[in-house]
This record gives C-alpha cells, sequence and structure tokens, in this order.
C-alpha cells in the first residue's frame, strides 16, 4: 500500500470518527508531528504506531489497512442487477443481493445506503408475490374445487392473476432503472418498501 493511500484512510477515519489530529495523538500516544507526517504521507505508519492508530481510531490493524470506501460505480450497478435474479425464483432476489451487501457494506460508498433499500423492496416484492400467489391457489382449491385454470376465475381472482405479471414487470424496471441511476452516482428509488432494514 501506498503512503498516501494509508494516508488517506487514516486521515479519513479520524475524521469520521470526529477527532482532531490533537486527540488522535494523544489517544494512540504519538506525538502530533508524527501523526501530521502519517496523514501528509511523508512517512508511513509501521508496527507499534500502526497498532496504537489502529486501538485509538477502535479498529484492528488489518482493518485500518484494508479500511477504504471506494467509489465503485460498477459494483453499485451489480448489485442492483443481482436483484434480476428473482426471476429464476422469487427468493434469490433477496439472496444474492443480500450476500453481496454483506460482503462489500462497509467497503464501497453508497453501497450500504442502496443494499439496504434493495433488500427492502425485494423483500415487499416477495411478500406481496407470495401472497397474491397463496391468495390465488386458495381461492382456485376453496371455491372451485377445480384445477387453476383461468377460465375457472371469477373477477377478482382474474385480477390477481393479472396483477402476477405486473408486479414482475415493475420490479424489472425499477431494477434496471436502478442499476442506471446507481452507476450515475444518483440517489436510488425503490418503493414501495417496508423498513426492514434500517
Amino acid at each position: 500500500m501506498k503512503n498516501t493511500d494509508l494516508a488517506k484512510k487514516i486521515k479519513e477515519l479520524r475524521n469520521r470518527k470526529g477527532m482532531s489530529q490533537e486527540e488522535l495523538a494523544e489517544a494512540s500516544g504519538l506525538n502530533l508531528r508524527t501523526i501530521q507526517r502519517i496523514e501528509n504521507g511523508e512517512t508511513e505508519a509501521r508496527g507499534d504506531s500502526m497498532k496504537r492508530l489502529a486501538r485509538a481510531l477502535n479498529v484492528t490493524p488489518d482493518e485500518l489497512i484494508d479500511w477504504a470506501e471506494e467509489e465503485d460505480r460498477g459494483f453499485l450497478a451489480f448489485l442492483n442487477l443481482s436483484a434480476l435474479s428473482f426471476l429464476a425464483f422469487p427468493l434469490l432476489g433477496i439472496i444474492i443481493p443480500l450476500a453481496l451487501w454483506f460482503m462489500k457494506k462497509d467497503k464501497i460508498k453508497n453501497l450500504n445506503q442502496i443494499g439496504k433499500k434493495l433488500i427492502n423492496f425485494q423483500i415487499t416484492w416477495c411478500m406481496a408475490f407470495f401472497g397474491v400467489f397463496i391468495f390465488l391457489f386458495l381461492g382456485s382449491v376453496m371455491h372451485l374445487g377445480l384445477s387453476f385454470s383461468m377460465l375457472n376465475l371469477n373477477g377478482a381472482e382474474l385480477l390477481l392473476t393479472l396483477f402476477i405479471p405486473l408486479i414482475y414487470i415493475f420490479n424489472i424496471i425499477l431494477i434496471i432503472v436502478n442499476s442506471i441511476t446507481s452507476y450515475n452516482n444518483k440517489r436510488v428509488f425503490y418503493q414501495p418498501a417496508i423498513p426492514f432494514l434500517r
């Protein structure tokens, strides 16, 4: 890792913690000039200095070295597009984005926010999908006593049957639009969504 990369990470993490250079120097037991040199990339924190900085910033030395919130618009778009896996099976639209979000949530800028919105929407979508599916299945069994077919549906069941393709199309459009939106570094919109993840 270059001095400048580590310097940026230490400075950014210090700012996120709301600490001044003086406070970091005091908390780490290093002198102020050492902190300034590290943050300016003039010297690199190694060994004992790295451990002291990590402890003062409440991270492990490995996390300090690995810690960075990069901007990766390609991954944000990929995260959104991964929700299209619901086309194979509805729950995959939750599981795959959840796994991707969990792996990188603290490492990519805006990923935490976008991931939560996407997953909340997909959970809400799945609940709506399975709710309609169960209603149609129970309706066809209880009211008709016959196998499920479009010819046996009354008005309400026909409306609900048409609702399933519409919610599929709505989900696809929302995913594609938000993939483009996140790639262009703009705010995503996933609604309606119950806020399971906050």
